[in-house]
């Protein structure tokens, strides 16, 4: 599964969508000021990632599938 070195691509996308997820759930769960600064900023960047994660996972599809 891990010989394929374009696969690390999006797999990585989707941790960065994880972290920053977390992120924010975290920032959430504590409240206080760096919730108030960045709540609506840490979404905001998953979405973007998350829309990032979506194009190359369906492009490694495509890729694999004999594009």
């Amino acid at each position: 599964m891990f010989e394929d070195p374009l696969l690390l691509l999006p797999l990585g996308a989707v941790l960065v969508v994880a972290l920053i997820l977390l992120t924010g759930i975290g920032s959430f769960g504590r409240g206080g000021d760096f919730n108030r600064r960045n709540a609506n900023r840490l979404m905001r960047w998953r979405i973007y990632a998350q829309a990032v994660a979506i194009v190359l996972i369906l492009f490694y599809i495509w890729l694999r599938s004999g594009g």
